[in-house]
């Protein structure tokens, strides 16, 4: 499996780069203040190889880009409530954007048409009350349903014991998976051993 692996939520310098050095190929930091996982100061440590993505929530387009600049984001992610124009002026400023879209039940896939061409990736993860992830799965086989052209990343409970199901999904658009709270020791540090045997065993195919 070739496929994008990201790990998101991440806080602490040293955890950061000992992922990194498991040869993932994204690292997500979340910049919304509600999060548990919220990077409320610059780590003595960015990712240097693996691509730094922001997270965001119904942010102002001004503090997304103060964000990008202070921490020289690779790409956005859009979590919130995000609208197809607010999208568009983003990527008219050049930023690189992967908007995340909640999915429990078939309609939840009706409005991402709307943001075609104007995202770099879709993220689908399984809908909860609040934003953020739940540590739940959703049914994937919804994602069946989605024929549009953009490429999406997987997340929603994606855990230790997922490899069978995610080598089991197939999909021309699916481009990679994204790890957050199934493989913590704490909310925002990452269990490192927990993550290198779950990528050894995705990547013996």
């Amino acid at each position: 499996m070739n496929s994008i692996i990201k790990v998101c939520g991440m806080t602490e310098a040293d955890n950061i780069r000992a992922i990194e050095q498991l040869g993932v190929d994204m690292i997500g930091f979340i910049f919304y203040p509600k999060s548990p996982r919220c990077l409320c100061e610059k780590p003595q440590y960015l990712p240097l190889r693996a691509k730094r993505v922001g997270v965001f929530v119904n942010e102002s387009k001004e503090n997304i880009l103060m964000y990008t600049d202070r921490f020289s984001l690779n790409y956005i992610q859009l979590h919130g409530n995000e609208s197809p124009d607010y999208c568009r002026t983003l990527h008219n400023n050049g930023l690189r954007l992967i908007k995340a879209f909640s999915i429990s039940l078939p309609k939840d896939l009706f409005d991402v048409s709307d943001y075609d061409g104007l995202c770099d990736y879709y993220l689908f993860d399984t809908k909860t009350p609040q934003y953020g992830g739940s540590g739940n799965q959703f049914d994937w086989n919804i994602l069946h349903r989605y024929n549009g052209s953009t490429p999406f990343l997987l997340s929603g409970g994606i855990n230790p014991y997922s490899v069978k199901a995610i080598k089991e999904f197939h999909h021309p658009r699916l481009a990679g998976i994204d790890l957050n709270s199934r493989f913590e020791t704490a909310p925002g540090l990452k269990d490192v051993e927990r993550i290198e045997i779950f990528l050894k065993e995705l990547r013996n195919s």
